[in-house]
């Protein structure tokens, strides 16, 4: 938030001098008013005070207020606050002056590509961890929402300061992939003339049976008995050909990982003993019913857990534990696993493990990103991958386009379900909101092209004639950029940018519809008008890169 910093030391030093209030106590907070008629800034320190210096917040506020004034001219915010105002029941309001707007345009301005961009992240290590879809089908929608979550996320966290991570983890050995290799060569019986009942539990999608035909044809194989022996090729022959599948479409889609990682090169039977041998030594493990049980409850989960089966084989929770060690070893500060909401139970037991490692619990965190449901024609399409009777990510983006499925997957909190309107997103009106905001970038591109067939010019380093109510409203909303992506860090969720977007786009409008910006008989007017909607065009090229989302120049 621009001017934040020096707002709240400036109220710091008026407490100290006021009521001989020490340094950060009580913690200085800094809002921006829901309305406009309350200022820009908004801090409620004097509702916080009341308890301790035992005095009613409006007396509080309105002391302080007074201090805050005879110290405004002495300081780095002289002539960008306004006026100080107080409102029951103690709130401390801040208006700014025209010239801390114009201050913030110039810097903008000089920033471009860079504006929003801090040290917020202080380069510490994060590895986000996203989609890791088991390589047993193409990506699905709830795959889909999970790599434009992951990928803004990271986006964002990069531009703010972190050094992130994205990794994708392969889940190629465990039952659901012999699930696949039986599926498969089912299918590859069924073309070959064997009768045979094709298992309930099996994957059912056409992609199987073209997978099918594909090993027959590569491997020249024509009849079943040359299956023989073939089990173990046809499920590595899935797994490879699938994960081909998978990476194509997330490049198709934009994501692109720096590391992926595989269950069957990381939770070896080495590093599995080697885990259990720690868990044991530090006797955070048990025998019981001849299984191995891991005293998770010990660490905050609601019950033990087997690590270990009586019958030699683990759990699925003891390869997760293994990829987590490997993870912090690799010297990340923060791990990052952002997963659907049918894996929210497995977030105690494996929070449990990061501690029994030696690591905070904290230095974990697990973000559920609830389901989007597709809906065409106003009806919703039922989805199971299993029965092969679902939208593929590949369907969503060859229908709508990259852009729309990407911003339309973000358009709500990853805690809210989500409701994807197929017809809505292919609609190039304003009802549309990611066609809404290319437009407003479009626009100003389009204003820049008619300035250039005129006498007028696109730069200005003097501001004083930007007045207008639409054009302070604007200048107020792009200020707060920075201020929306340390929120997004801070809540591990790239919808308040989204949302800030949405924002950006209808206030532009607003301001264009009502105001004219290219005037030759007031050039100093246009100048200033077009270095504002040149800042705003700045704003929405940087958040909609950060969100995985074009910008386009024409529409």
């Amino acid at each position: 938030m621009i001017f934040e910093e020096e707002l709240k030391d400036l109220i710091q030093k008026s407490l100290q001098t006021c009521f001989k209030v020490k340094k950060d106590s009580p913690p200085i907070i800094i809002e921006i008013p829901k309305e406009k008629k309350y200022g820009e800034f908004t801090s409620n320190v004097a509702m916080q005070l009341t308890k301790v210096l035992r005095k009613p917040p409006f007396e509080l506020a309105t002391q302080l207020s007074e201090k805050i004034k005879m110290d405004l001219p002495r300081g780095p915010l002289k002539d960008k606050i306004q006026k100080v105002e107080v409102v029951h029941p103690g709130f401390i309001n801040f208006y700014l002056s025209p010239d801390a707007r114009y201050d913030l345009l110039v810097h903008v301005l000089k920033e471009k590509e860079n504006f929003g961009r801090s040290t917020f992240g202080q380069k510490k290590k994060v590895q986000i961890e996203f989609v890791s879809a088991n390589p047993t089908g193409p990506l699905s929608v709830a795959h889909g929402r999970q790599a434009a979550v992951g990928d803004a996320l990271a986006n964002i966290m990069n531009f703010v300061g972190f050094h992130v991570t994205k990794e994708f983890y392969v889940n190629d050995e465990g039952n659901q992939i012999n699930l696949l290799g039986r599926s498969i060569e089912f299918r590859t019986r069924e073309i070959l003339g064997e009768e045979i009942q094709f298992p309930a539990e099996g994957y059912q999608g056409d992609y199987i049976s073209e997978m099918a035909k594909i090993f027959l044809e590569k491997n020249k194989i024509s009849s079943v008995k040359n299956l023989e022996g073939k089990t173990a090729a046809i499920q590595q022959f899935g797994v490879d050909y699938l994960l081909e599948v998978i990476k194509k479409e997330l490049d198709d889609f934009g994501v692109h990982f720096d590391i992926w990682s595989y269950q069957s090169k990381i939770a070896t039977k080495q590093n599995i003993e080697s885990v259990l041998d720690f868990l044991g030594e530090k006797g955070f493990l048990y025998e019981k019913e001849g299984a191995l049980w891991f005293k998770s409850t010990d660490f905050g989960d609601d019950k033990d857990r087997v690590v270990e089966k009586s019958d030699g084989s683990h759990t699925y929770l003891t390869p997760d534990i293994v990829y987590h060690r490997d993870k912090f070893k690799r010297g990340f500060d923060k791990v990052i696993n952002i997963w659907g909401p049918d894996h929210h139970g497995y977030i105690l037991r494996l929070k449990a493990a990061v501690e029994a490692l030696g690591y905070e619990q904290d230095d974990l965190v697990v973000l559920i990103v609830q389901l989007a449901t597709i809906y065409r024609h106003g009806q919703p399409i039922s989805m199971s991958t299993r029965r092969g009777q679902y939208i593929s990510l590949r369907e969503v983006m060859e229908e709508v386009g990259v852009d729309a499925a990407r911003f339309f997957f973000l358009m709500r909190r990853i805690s809210a379900h989500l409701d994807f309107d197929l017809e809505l997103a292919k609609k190039q009106t304003p009802e549309n909101p990611v066609y809404y905001i290319q437009y407003a970038h479009a626009r100003v591109y389009s204003i820049f092209e008619k300035a250039k067939e005129t006498s007028l010019s696109l730069k200005n380093s003097h501001f004083s004639r930007l007045k207008e109510v639409e054009e302070f409203d604007l200048l107020d909303k792009i200020a707060q950029f920075p201020e929306i992506l340390v929120a997004c860090t801070q809540q591990y969720n790239p919808f308040p940018l989204v949302s800030y977007l949405q924002e950006v786009a209808i206030l532009f409008h607003k301001f264009y519809e009502k105001h004219r910006v290219l005037n030759e008989e007031d050039k100093d007017l246009s100048a200033e008008r077009l270095a504002l909607i040149e800042a705003t065009c700045i704003v929405l090229a940087n958040g909609l890169r950060l969100v995985g989302v074009s910008a386009p120049k024409k529409m």
